[in-house]
């Protein structure tokens, strides 16, 4: 049976990675290294299914940390480039390692897009789930909504400085809105924190206790790219070059799919 992109095994994986495995070590044989990433939530689904495969035909061992690709809190990705934590790879928000790029902290040219990411909403499980499918009808949920939760991270910043403004009722659901740090949205929609909880898709996706409702209509989306780079101080850059590569290659469609995000790779989506 030919080898096909919704496979993340087999020949075919172990092909792309042995020509993968070229860019580490010299003289034509691999070097093991110990590689830090530190990702986003938005794409760690689909990274804790790859990366075991990556590991395995490898020989490279990947340390994994997690943070919010902005914000203030000492997890979020670019507070722990400031305080020069060791790392090799961080994935996140596009738009956020182009700056973190501009700053020097990532390699110019590393950067490497993934995946596509949709914000979503969320509600506790078995509760109602409102109509969200059209600008009037997410206005209308959001004003009915007792209290609202969203990230601190591009979603959230999305929703609290654009969305709410561009429905008009900015004012209205102030009072009964918060940003949460450092957690999931869902965990708190889970708890009944907030009737309505504002994320990434993939990161509403793989929690328990909430319903996710859908995302966002067409007309108000938000579309969030999320990326890979090679921080400016690794120690491995070769290996973490063939890491990046691993995660944007078609072999990585059909997991970065079942997590609820679309692959940036063409030959993928086909």
């Amino acid at each position: 049976m030919p080898d096909t992109p919704t496979s993340i095994s087999g020949r075919a994986l172990a092909l792309l990675l042995a020509g993968l495995l070229l860019f580490v070590g010299a003289a034509g044989e691999a070097k093991a290294a110990e590689l830090m990433v530190v990702s986003s939530g938005g794409f760690a689904a689909a990274y804790r299914e790859l990366v075991p495969e990556f590991e395995r035909e490898s020989g490279n061992t990947v340390v994994t940390q997690w943070g919010p690709s902005m914000g203030n809190t000492p997890q979020a990705i670019p507070q722990r480039l400031g305080r020069g934590e060791p790392i090799d790879v961080v994935i996140m928000v596009g738009e956020a390692l182009g700056d973190l790029a501009k700053q020097g902290k990532v390699r110019a040219g590393s950067a490497t897009d993934l995946a596509r990411s949709l914000v979503g909403v969320a509600v506790r499980a078995g509760a109602p789930k409102p109509d969200i499918g059209s600008a009037d009808a997410l206005k209308r949920a959001l004003l009915q909504a007792a209290s609202i939760a969203y990230s601190d991270s591009a979603s959230g910043v999305y929703v609290s400085t654009e969305l709410f403004q561009r429905l008009g009722i900015a004012d209205q659901v102030k009072a009964k809105s918060r940003m949460i740090p450092a957690e999931p949205v869902g965990l708190v929609v889970a708890r009944g924190e907030a009737e309505l909880g504002f994320q990434q898709m993939s990161e509403l996706l793989p929690i328990a206790g909430i319903d996710v409702v859908g995302p966002l209509p067409p007309a108000l989306q938000k579309v969030t790219i999320f990326s890979a780079g090679i921080v400016s101080t690794s120690k491995e850059p070769e290996a973490a070059k063939a890491l990046i590569a691993f995660l944007a290659s078609p072999a990585a469609a059909a997991a970065i799919l079942k997590s609820g995000l679309e692959p940036i790779n063409s030959a993928a989506r086909k």
